[in-house]
């Protein structure tokens, strides 16, 4: 680990001056960044520890939707959302372990990293490390990489299960910089790779995640489906989160997420309006997944999960309209 300087924030305004000096990064819980340096993979100059904030709280909003605070665990949200909320609840508890959960903050889960083995091992080139250098996932050990929205830069897929539900809601994320406060819907926050994949979010050096607003509930069943290789602590191959509102046996909205498979949250709004009036049938959502991932294209060893994904949407939104999981 490189050594580094340790500053502790006394409000956000003062969080974000700190940041403003370069190469300081935030640490709240730190179940990720502090593997990233004891990896030397980040090697941030200054800490600034935000953990002793009022972030926490998790509180109802004036529209009935709830605000959940940046620094409230991962655990404590899932127990405060599993009844009005139980898409993110299942999605929360589908990650990491519960010693985790108990430590990762919400602010943090958005911002981790890519667990791409190329961007771990600081001995081989990663443009997500050092831009330029390469991708040797590329043609190399692809198995858990991306299938949609890849770029010949990178082909390395977000890791949070808790954000593909968030995508699902339509949440908002609050930020405060040194700009001032500012909202970004859930699809505006993470970045596809293109030519800068160093890049996750759209947020400055400086910004900090203050809360995540979601909107009232609206799904009348909902279903998050994680597919890895083991059972217990492991990343998703494919993840699905499915919201679906029925009326009279149609569907009059539906909202998919899918997890594993892109280097943000992948969400098809084109795609979702084939399911709007339809019936919640086998057919509708098995035509919903062609259509969802009709651009995919696997590098190889990770071309399984095309077919993957297709059947675990088909499974998520069946148990969502209310089928046997």
């Amino acid at each position: 680990m490189n050594p580094f300087q340790y500053e502790r924030a006394s409000s956000v305004g003062d969080a974000a001056r700190k940041l403003g000096t370069p190469g300081a990064k935030v640490i709240a819980g730190g179940t990720n960044l502090v593997d990233l340096m004891k990896e030397r993979v980040a090697t941030p100059s200054t800490l600034v520890d935000i953990g002793r904030l009022a972030l926490r709280a998790i509180e109802p909003t004036a529209d009935g939707g709830l605000r959940l605070g940046a620094l409230a665990t991962n655990a404590d949200t899932a127990r405060e959302v599993k009844d009005r909320y139980p898409l993110l609840a299942e999605a929360i508890l589908a990650g990491a372990s519960p010693q985790l959960r108990n430590m990762a903050t919400n602010g943090g889960n958005l911002l981790q990293r890519t667990r791409c083995y190329y961007f771990y091992d600081v001995a081989t080139p990663c443009n997500k490390r050092t831009p330029g250098s390469g991708c040797p996932a590329i043609g190399g050990q692809n198995r858990i990489h991306a299938i949609l929205g890849a770029s010949d830069a990178c082909i390395a897929v977000h890791p949070s299960d808790m954000c593909v539900a968030l995508a699902a809601l339509d949440a908002v994320v609050h930020v405060e910089g040194a700009g001032g406060r500012r909202s970004l819907p859930f699809a505006e926050l993470h970045r596809l790779p293109g030519t800068t994949p160093e890049l996750d979010t759209n947020l400055a050096a400086d910004d900090v995640i203050v809360a995540i607003e979601l909107p009232p509930p609206a799904f009348t069943g909902s279903h998050y489906l994680k597919l890895r290789d083991r059972a217990s602590y492991a990343f998703a191959l494919v993840s699905v989160a499915a919201g679906l509102t029925l009326q009279d046996g149609k569907i009059a909205a539906g909202a998919v997420a899918l997890g594993g498979v892109a280097h943000r949250p992948w969400r098809d709004r084109a795609a979702e309006a084939l399911l709007a009036g339809a019936p919640a049938t086998h057919e509708t959502f098995a035509r919903f997944a062609e259509a969802v991932l009709k651009d995919a294209r696997g590098q190889g060893e990770n071309d399984f999960k095309i077919e993957l994904g297709k059947r675990a949407i088909v499974r998520a939104l069946t148990v969502a309209a209310g089928g046997v999981a």
